[in-house]
């Protein structure tokens, strides 16, 4: 049961932390909180659904339909920003309001087709594989290898690139980083595609899974997202890592409830065991594991 906690957890957390990069990656450069980060995960899980499945009558080959669902969520990303976000962001409860309407809006658009069904999709890779005497699906082992991944080529990017430095400058003094001939706009823009691309990356690897059983779902995880970056300390890449394994750990202890202290497990009673672990590390860290949000170390 142990294993099967600490496999689950892995592969959760590590679907977690990349919508939740995403979310304090945008909110370290542009001081923009996006209620709508966990939609375009959600979004991009059942463009995935519709185009791999014979639901809406078109049947892509996987490679194909990853590519469009990871777009669309950017591309929308990008609509959002551009068009709506950008000209108030500096007013902060009209940057709430809008990206959490367009959270509404995706919902609103994909119940309209799907309503209740479930973003289920046949996983990438098929079978197991045995680790240290424990079977693990190897679609767990892809999640697992592509969160790596992109982790580690988001770090290269930002301390290698002269893009990511000015992503890096921007997000440390943006009237410091105009003055020294970057573009604030063209970074801004260049960290709602990461973001966005994030969490379409999310949804289409935990859609075989069964995680969207609806698409009402980006509600609970957005709350998930809000509390992983509370914990990590928002504006922290690697609170956020931190903090999504922990919250997938609380996750898996209440499922399986190894010392059985509620019968037949406290799956109910998960939100509020995930809201209380954020309490216990606020009370002890107000500012999360890793708030730094006004220094350099948060990127």
């Amino acid at each position: 049961m142990l294993a099967a906690i600490l496999v689950k957890t892995v592969v959760y957390g590590s679907v977690y932390a990349l919508a939740a990069i995403g979310f304090s990656l945008i909110f370290g450069v542009a001081r923009v909180i996006n209620l709508a980060q966990a939609a375009f995960s959600v979004l991009a899980a059942y463009i995935l659904y519709g185009l791999v499945s014979p639901v809406i009558g078109v049947q892509l080959a996987l490679a194909p339909a990853l590519i469009i669902s990871v777009g669309g969520a950017i591309l929308l990303g990008i609509f959002m920003y551009k068009f709506c976000v950008d000209p108030v962001r500096e007013h902060h409860g009209a940057v709430l309001l809008i990206t959490v309407a367009f959270a509404m809006l995706i919902e609103q658009g994909l119940s309209m087709r799907f309503w209740s069904d479930p973003a289920s999709v046949d996983s990438f890779v098929q079978g197991s594989s045995t680790i240290f005497g424990v079977g693990v699906l190897n679609h767990y082992l892809l999640i697992l290898g592509v969160t790596v991944a992109l982790v580690t080529a988001l770090q290269l990017f930002l301390s290698k690139t002269r893009m990511g430095i000015a992503v890096r400058a921007v997000a440390n003094d943006t009237e410091v980083a105009s003055l020294m001939g970057i573009s604030p706009a063209k970074v801004l823009m260049i960290t709602i595609v990461i973001a966005a691309a994030l969490a379409g990356v999310s949804g289409v690897l935990i859609a075989p899974l069964g995680y969207f059983s609806s698409p009402h779902k980006w509600g609970s995880l957005l709350m998930l997202l809000m509390v992983i970056v509370v914990i990590g300390g928002l504006g922290s890449i690697k609170g956020s890592i931190i903090g999504a394994l922990i919250v997938a750990f609380v996750e898996e202890l209440c499922i399986y409830d190894p010392l059985k202290l509620f019968g037949y497990g406290a799956a109910y009673l998960l939100n509020g065991f995930v809201m209380l672990a954020m309490v216990i590390v606020l009370v002890v860290r107000p500012a999360g594991l890793f708030g730094t949000l006004f220094e350099e170390e948060k990127l």
